[in-house]
């Protein structure tokens, strides 16, 4: 866990460039779809020839308005756009359309585990704005090539306040945005592929001083780990640096993981260097009450709600109820399965976050890509629970559905792995086991309990694991006692 002198208090708010899920550009008819060939994706408008005008993009509205709503926010129904203006090779018109004074979404919330407990994070505002296009270093021997798809792909900035207090709030933070987005589906937050991209920044002030520090930003990381040591060297340089007397400046940094190290990039703009002013091409944007209520039915069980049924309907303890909610799509397949078997939902959520997660994790794949689906999971715990299946046979019908040999009941047939519950088949290796084991059995009959699980484990071992080991074990101890 990182730690750092208690004399300082770390501030940090974060930026987070969220890519809005739409099939074409904020203000063109241009396609979003990532991994085309430089520049084929983008148009008259997205390059910025002379007499062409912006459109928006309606479905970018929606999308930002489903934000809103989800974390309380508020909502305001006219929401102006602006020129941003800087100049660089990759934004083709000098300037970038975002929104200054009238952000679409206002004041809002999220609520984040902390190691105190819980504690809420504001958001300041959520604004539209166009993306910029991408400069490209790689093979250019000196030269710097400018691949404009990107430009004018439609961006929510959530900026929260700086409410967070150390890497780790900052990380939950991050990671409770990032499923949020994914579940209300605004965003696939793919952060390779920079759908879901952070600026963070930092500043430390002496314990009990009310005026912040010079903040620094550190710009577009794309990991959640990276986030967190990133954050975790710039507190200690600017500690560091105001220790020896010196001051931090107001600048953009970049971090660079490979050396552990961020380094000074420019420095920090503030808003009036932008020279904002309101686009003359783009009129107000005006939001109806019937567009918001419209958006408002589209909204799904948000996450933390679905975590509180979890636990309050379906009985799984807080531990599983977080871990089964925070993607979407895992707590739909933890549904999907509890919905189809006759397994209590303890049992599913062991074999998901157990068996499941295990072989996912080892594999490198997302829960949408795993090989065993819902209802196969399923139709194994029902066979488990009606007595067809031992836990440990289970397990090797598991493997079988992973490695797609088949479905559970032709597994089953095909590897002889039904369980044994004839109690006269049971009975007759469970003599067996006692007459080879004089030793432990007289151990047991001195009052050594333990010995009873050995016991059980031979009669298994004799049946090749067939053998109902609860049959089996209740058996033992009536011919023992």
């Amino acid at each position: 866990m990182f730690t750092w002198d208690k004399n300082w208090e770390v501030v940090i708010g974060l930026e987070v460039h969220t890519q809005l899920q739409t099939k074409s550009k904020i203000f063109s008819g241009s396609s979003i779809a990532y991994g085309a060939e430089p520049n084929t994706q983008a148009s008259a408008v997205d390059i910025a020839l002379p007499g062409v005008l912006p459109v928006m993009n309606l479905e970018a509205a929606r999308l930002a308005v489903k934000f809103g709503l989800a974390i309380d926010a508020h909502i305001n129904k006219r929401n102006v756009f602006a020129r941003k203006n800087y100049f660089y090779p990759d934004l083709p018109k000098g300037y970038q359309i975002s929104q200054m004074e009238l952000p679409i979404v206002g004041l809002g919330a999220l609520e984040i585990k902390t190691e105190s407990g819980t504690k809420t994070i504001g958001i300041t505002r959520a604004h539209l704005e166009e993306d910029a296009g991408k400069s490209l270093h790689e093979n250019f021997h000196g030269q710097t090539g400018i691949d404009l798809n990107r430009a004018g792909t439609p961006l929510l900035e959530i900026v929260s306040e700086p409410d967070m207090r150390s890497p780790a709030e900052a990380v939950a933070y991050l990671r409770k945005l990032h499923s949020l987005v994914r579940y209300i589906e605004i965003c696939d937050g793919n952060m390779q592929e920079g759908s879901f991209r952070c600026d963070a920044n930092v500043s430390v002030r002496p314990v009990g001083q009310k005026e912040y520090g010079t903040r620094t930003e550190l710009k577009n990381i794309n990991s959640f780990r990276f986030v967190e040591r990133a954050i975790e060297y710039e507190v200690e340089r600017q500690i560091d640096m105001l220790e020896e007397g010196g001051e931090i400046v107001q600048e953009t940094r970049l971090y660079d993981a490979d050396k552990h190290e961020t380094r000074s990039m420019r420095s920090k703009e503030e808003a009036h260097d932008y020279r904002y002013f309101p686009d003359p091409d783009l009129p107000p944007m005006v939001l109806e009450d019937s567009f918001i209520e419209e958006v408002r039915i589209t909204l799904p069980e948000l996450p933390d709600a679905k975590k509180a049924r979890f636990e309050t309907e379906l009985g799984l303890n807080e531990a599983d109820a977080q871990v089964l909610t925070a993607d979407r799509e895992i707590a739909d397949y933890f549904e999907s399965t509890a919905d189809a078997t006759s397994a209590d939902t303890k049992t599913v959520a062991n074999w998901m976050t157990g068996e499941l997660f295990a072989n996912l994790n080892k594999a490198e794949l997302e829960i949408s890509d795993s090989p065993i689906s819902s209802a196969q999971l399923a139709k194994l715990l029902d066979r488990i629970a009606d007595k067809t299946l031992s836990g440990n046979t289970g397990k090797k019908v598991f493997a079988a559905l992973w490695d797609q040999e088949g479905e559970v009941d032709d597994i089953i047939d095909a590897k002889g792995l039904k369980q044994i519950t004839d109690t006269g088949a049971i009975e007759a290796i469970v003599d067996d086991v006692i007459a080879s084991c004089p030793d432990q059995v007289a151990q047991f009959k001195e009052g050594n309990e333990k010995v009873i699980g050995f016991l059980t484990g031979q009669v298994m071992q004799r049946s090749k694991g067939k053998a109902n080991p609860q049959m089996a074990n209740q058996m033992l101890r009536e011919k023992l006692s």
